[in-house]
Protein backbone atom coordinates (compact mmCIF):
# COMPACT_ATOMS: atom_id res chain seq x y z
CA UNK A 1 0.00 0.00 0.00
CA UNK A 2 1.56 3.41 -1.14
CA UNK A 3 1.79 6.20 1.49
CA UNK A 4 1.62 9.29 0.93
CA UNK A 5 3.42 12.33 3.51
CA UNK A 6 0.25 14.57 2.27
CA UNK A 7 -3.44 13.71 1.66
CA UNK A 8 -5.82 16.12 0.08
CA UNK A 9 -9.92 14.81 0.46
CA UNK A 10 -12.33 17.11 -1.67
CA UNK A 11 -15.76 16.11 0.47
CA UNK A 12 -18.69 16.99 -1.62
CA UNK A 13 -21.37 16.81 0.86
CA UNK A 14 -25.29 16.20 0.61
CA UNK A 15 -27.85 16.25 2.91
CA UNK A 16 -27.37 12.53 3.79
CA UNK A 17 -24.18 11.44 1.68
CA UNK A 18 -20.40 12.87 1.01
CA UNK A 19 -19.01 11.99 -1.90
CA UNK A 20 -15.24 11.79 -0.99
CA UNK A 21 -11.50 11.86 -2.93
CA UNK A 22 -8.62 11.40 -1.88
CA UNK A 23 -5.37 12.52 -3.46
CA UNK A 24 -1.56 12.00 -3.23
CA UNK A 25 0.58 15.52 -3.55
CA UNK A 26 0.90 14.87 -7.42
CA UNK A 27 -2.72 14.94 -7.88
CA UNK A 28 -3.34 11.15 -8.01
CA UNK A 29 -5.73 9.32 -6.75
CA UNK A 30 -5.52 7.19 -4.42
CA UNK A 31 -9.60 6.22 -3.43
CA UNK A 32 -13.03 8.08 -3.62
CA UNK A 33 -16.04 6.84 -1.43
CA UNK A 34 -19.63 7.10 -0.65
CA UNK A 35 -19.82 7.85 2.99
CA UNK A 36 -22.96 8.08 4.87
CA UNK A 37 -23.51 11.24 7.25
CA UNK A 38 -22.87 10.68 10.71
CA UNK A 39 -20.48 8.91 12.68
CA UNK A 40 -20.54 5.61 10.80
CA UNK A 41 -19.39 7.80 8.20
CA UNK A 42 -16.73 9.76 9.50
CA UNK A 43 -15.38 6.26 11.12
CA UNK A 44 -15.16 4.73 7.52
CA UNK A 45 -12.94 8.19 6.29
CA UNK A 46 -10.76 7.80 9.32
CA UNK A 47 -10.39 4.31 8.03
CA UNK A 48 -9.27 5.22 4.70
CA UNK A 49 -7.23 7.81 5.61
CA UNK A 50 -4.88 5.42 8.12
CA UNK A 51 -4.41 3.46 4.70
CA UNK A 52 -2.52 5.85 2.77
CA UNK A 53 -0.78 7.78 5.77
CA UNK A 54 2.55 6.84 6.96
CA UNK A 55 2.19 5.25 10.48
CA UNK A 56 4.18 7.53 11.53
CA UNK A 57 1.64 10.53 10.30
CA UNK A 58 -0.39 12.67 11.79
CA UNK A 59 -3.92 14.18 11.32
CA UNK A 60 -2.37 17.85 10.56
CA UNK A 61 -0.60 15.98 6.90
CA UNK A 62 -4.60 15.79 5.61
CA UNK A 63 -6.41 18.60 3.89
CA UNK A 64 -10.14 18.21 3.31
CA UNK A 65 -11.77 20.58 1.37
CA UNK A 66 -15.95 21.45 1.55
CA UNK A 67 -17.85 23.69 0.65
CA UNK A 68 -19.55 24.50 4.20
CA UNK A 69 -17.41 25.46 7.61
CA UNK A 70 -20.48 24.53 10.08
CA UNK A 71 -22.47 21.24 11.36
CA UNK A 72 -21.15 18.23 13.16
CA UNK A 73 -19.32 16.43 10.21
CA UNK A 74 -17.39 19.68 9.86
CA UNK A 75 -17.33 19.72 13.70
CA UNK A 76 -15.68 16.27 13.89
CA UNK A 77 -13.48 16.38 11.00
CA UNK A 78 -12.04 19.73 12.69
CA UNK A 79 -11.66 17.86 16.45
CA UNK A 80 -9.94 14.89 14.43
CA UNK A 81 -6.83 17.12 14.01
CA UNK A 82 -7.29 17.26 10.01
CA UNK A 83 -7.10 20.82 8.35
CA UNK A 84 -10.32 21.61 7.03
CA UNK A 85 -10.87 24.18 4.50
CA UNK A 86 -14.41 26.13 3.23
CA UNK A 87 -14.46 26.22 -0.04
CA UNK A 88 -16.52 29.11 -1.31
CA UNK A 89 -19.67 27.18 -3.96
CA UNK A 90 -19.09 29.99 -6.62
CA UNK A 91 -14.91 29.04 -6.34
CA UNK A 92 -15.18 25.44 -7.20
CA UNK A 93 -18.14 26.22 -9.38
CA UNK A 94 -15.27 28.13 -11.36
CA UNK A 95 -12.89 24.95 -11.33
CA UNK A 96 -15.52 22.84 -11.96
CA UNK A 97 -16.06 24.48 -14.93
CA UNK A 98 -12.13 24.70 -15.89
CA UNK A 99 -12.36 21.00 -14.98
CA UNK A 100 -15.05 20.25 -17.57
CA UNK A 101 -17.53 18.10 -14.30
CA UNK A 102 -20.96 18.51 -14.41
CA UNK A 103 -22.23 21.06 -12.33
CA UNK A 104 -24.69 18.62 -10.78
CA UNK A 105 -24.19 18.59 -6.77
CA UNK A 106 -25.05 14.90 -6.70
CA UNK A 107 -22.03 14.21 -8.97
CA UNK A 108 -18.84 12.66 -7.54
CA UNK A 109 -16.33 14.04 -9.85
CA UNK A 110 -17.06 17.54 -7.13
CA UNK A 111 -14.91 15.66 -4.82
CA UNK A 112 -12.31 15.63 -7.30
CA UNK A 113 -12.15 19.39 -8.17
CA UNK A 114 -12.53 20.05 -4.24
CA UNK A 115 -9.76 17.90 -3.60
CA UNK A 116 -7.52 19.30 -6.51
CA UNK A 117 -8.61 23.23 -5.23
CA UNK A 118 -7.08 22.06 -1.73
CA UNK A 119 -4.23 20.69 -2.98
CA UNK A 120 -3.40 23.28 -5.45
CA UNK A 121 -4.68 26.39 -3.54
CA UNK A 122 -5.17 26.05 0.06
CA UNK A 123 -2.75 29.00 0.44
CA UNK A 124 -5.99 31.47 -1.07
CA UNK A 125 -8.47 29.07 1.11
CA UNK A 126 -9.92 29.83 4.93
CA UNK A 127 -9.52 27.22 7.01
CA UNK A 128 -12.22 26.02 9.26
CA UNK A 129 -11.96 27.02 13.16
CA UNK A 130 -13.09 24.57 16.25
CA UNK A 131 -16.34 25.59 17.85
CA UNK A 132 -14.50 26.56 21.10
CA UNK A 133 -16.69 24.76 23.49
CA UNK A 134 -17.90 22.05 21.67
CA UNK A 135 -14.74 21.32 20.41
CA UNK A 136 -13.81 21.33 23.58
CA UNK A 137 -16.10 18.84 24.75
CA UNK A 138 -15.79 15.89 22.31
CA UNK A 139 -11.75 16.43 21.38
CA UNK A 140 -10.66 14.02 23.36
CA UNK A 141 -12.91 11.13 22.38
CA UNK A 142 -12.61 12.03 19.00
CA UNK A 143 -9.27 11.64 18.69
CA UNK A 144 -9.38 8.50 21.04
CA UNK A 145 -11.84 7.43 18.07
CA UNK A 146 -9.83 8.37 15.02
CA UNK A 147 -6.43 6.83 16.94
CA UNK A 148 -8.32 3.38 17.27
CA UNK A 149 -9.54 3.89 13.85
CA UNK A 150 -6.16 4.53 12.31
CA UNK A 151 -5.07 1.13 14.40
CA UNK A 152 -7.55 -1.40 13.29
CA UNK A 153 -6.58 -0.43 9.84
CA UNK A 154 -3.00 -0.81 10.50
CA UNK A 155 -3.51 -4.08 12.22
CA UNK A 156 -5.34 -5.39 9.28
CA UNK A 157 -2.69 -4.55 6.83
CA UNK A 158 -0.41 -6.18 8.97
CA UNK A 159 -3.07 -9.37 8.50
CA UNK A 160 -3.50 -9.31 5.33
CA UNK A 161 0.16 -9.06 4.26
CA UNK A 162 0.92 -12.04 6.55
CA UNK A 163 -1.88 -13.92 5.89
CA UNK A 164 -0.61 -13.64 1.81
CA UNK A 165 2.39 -15.23 2.70
CA UNK A 166 1.18 -18.76 4.37
CA UNK A 167 -2.80 -18.68 3.86
CA UNK A 168 -3.73 -16.57 0.82
CA UNK A 169 -6.87 -19.21 0.59
CA UNK A 170 -8.41 -17.58 3.83
CA UNK A 171 -7.78 -13.84 1.73
CA UNK A 172 -10.27 -15.55 -1.01
CA UNK A 173 -12.98 -16.69 1.43
CA UNK A 174 -13.24 -13.70 4.10
CA UNK A 175 -14.26 -10.52 2.42
CA UNK A 176 -13.56 -8.53 5.80
CA UNK A 177 -10.74 -9.59 8.04
CA UNK A 178 -12.40 -6.88 10.62
CA UNK A 179 -15.01 -8.79 10.89
CA UNK A 180 -15.24 -10.48 14.85
CA UNK A 181 -16.62 -13.90 13.44
CA UNK A 182 -13.21 -13.87 10.89
CA UNK A 183 -11.29 -12.92 13.76
CA UNK A 184 -12.61 -15.52 15.66
CA UNK A 185 -12.00 -18.04 12.76
CA UNK A 186 -8.30 -16.92 12.81
CA UNK A 187 -7.68 -17.06 16.31
CA UNK A 188 -8.80 -20.43 16.47
CA UNK A 189 -7.43 -21.78 13.38
CA UNK A 190 -4.88 -19.43 12.78
CA UNK A 191 -3.22 -21.76 9.43
CA UNK A 192 -4.35 -24.08 7.23
CA UNK A 193 -3.41 -26.97 8.93
CA UNK A 194 -5.79 -26.34 12.16
CA UNK A 195 -8.20 -24.81 9.72
CA UNK A 196 -8.51 -27.92 7.66
CA UNK A 197 -9.11 -29.74 10.81
CA UNK A 198 -12.15 -27.64 12.25
CA UNK A 199 -15.24 -29.35 12.83
CA UNK A 200 -18.98 -28.03 12.09
CA UNK A 201 -19.11 -27.57 16.63
CA UNK A 202 -16.21 -25.86 16.58
CA UNK A 203 -17.08 -22.94 13.93
CA UNK A 204 -20.19 -22.42 15.53
CA UNK A 205 -18.73 -21.97 18.89
CA UNK A 206 -16.38 -19.55 17.03
CA UNK A 207 -19.59 -17.85 15.66
CA UNK A 208 -21.40 -17.58 19.09
CA UNK A 209 -18.54 -16.25 20.88
CA UNK A 210 -18.45 -13.45 18.04
CA UNK A 211 -22.20 -12.71 18.36
CA UNK A 212 -23.16 -13.84 14.72
CA UNK A 213 -26.47 -15.29 14.58
CA UNK A 214 -26.23 -17.13 11.22
CA UNK A 215 -24.12 -19.69 12.86
CA UNK A 216 -24.52 -22.00 10.11
CA UNK A 217 -23.80 -19.77 7.66
CA UNK A 218 -21.58 -18.18 4.85
CA UNK A 219 -18.32 -18.49 7.76
CA UNK A 220 -18.88 -21.85 8.20
CA UNK A 221 -18.47 -22.66 4.25
CA UNK A 222 -15.65 -19.96 3.65
CA UNK A 223 -13.52 -21.56 6.31
CA UNK A 224 -14.37 -24.66 4.53
CA UNK A 225 -13.26 -23.65 1.29
CA UNK A 226 -10.20 -21.54 2.78
CA UNK A 227 -8.84 -24.92 4.23
CA UNK A 228 -9.63 -26.89 1.42
CA UNK A 229 -8.03 -24.62 -1.19
CA UNK A 230 -4.95 -23.75 1.23
CA UNK A 231 -1.50 -24.68 -0.93
CA UNK A 232 0.68 -24.46 2.22
CA UNK A 233 1.59 -27.23 4.51
CA UNK A 234 1.07 -25.39 8.18
CA UNK A 235 4.04 -27.45 9.97
CA UNK A 236 6.22 -25.42 8.05
CA UNK A 237 4.46 -21.82 9.42
CA UNK A 238 3.36 -23.17 12.53
CA UNK A 239 6.29 -21.97 14.48
CA UNK A 240 6.65 -18.46 12.82
CA UNK A 241 2.89 -17.43 12.37
CA UNK A 242 0.62 -20.02 14.20
CA UNK A 243 0.51 -18.00 17.53
CA UNK A 244 -3.06 -17.57 18.93
CA UNK A 245 -3.42 -14.09 19.29
CA UNK A 246 -3.28 -13.18 23.19
CA UNK A 247 -1.00 -15.74 23.83
CA UNK A 248 2.76 -15.44 25.21
CA UNK A 249 5.62 -17.16 23.36
CA UNK A 250 6.14 -19.26 26.73
CA UNK A 251 2.50 -20.65 26.52
CA UNK A 252 2.72 -22.10 22.78
CA UNK A 253 3.20 -25.99 22.77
Amino acid sequence: MDEARLLFIGDDWAQDHHDVEIQDETGRRLAKALLPEGISGIARLHGLVGKFLPEDGAAAQVKIGIETDRGPWVAALVTSGYQVYAINPLQSARAREGHGVSGAKSDAGDAHVLADLVRTHSHQLRTVAGDSEQASAVKVLTRMHQTLIWERTRQVLRLRSSLREFFPAALEAYEDLAYPDVLELLTKAPEPDSAARLTRAQIIAALTRARRRDQEGQNHRDHGRAARRAPYPAAAYRGRYGARPGRPDHDRQ
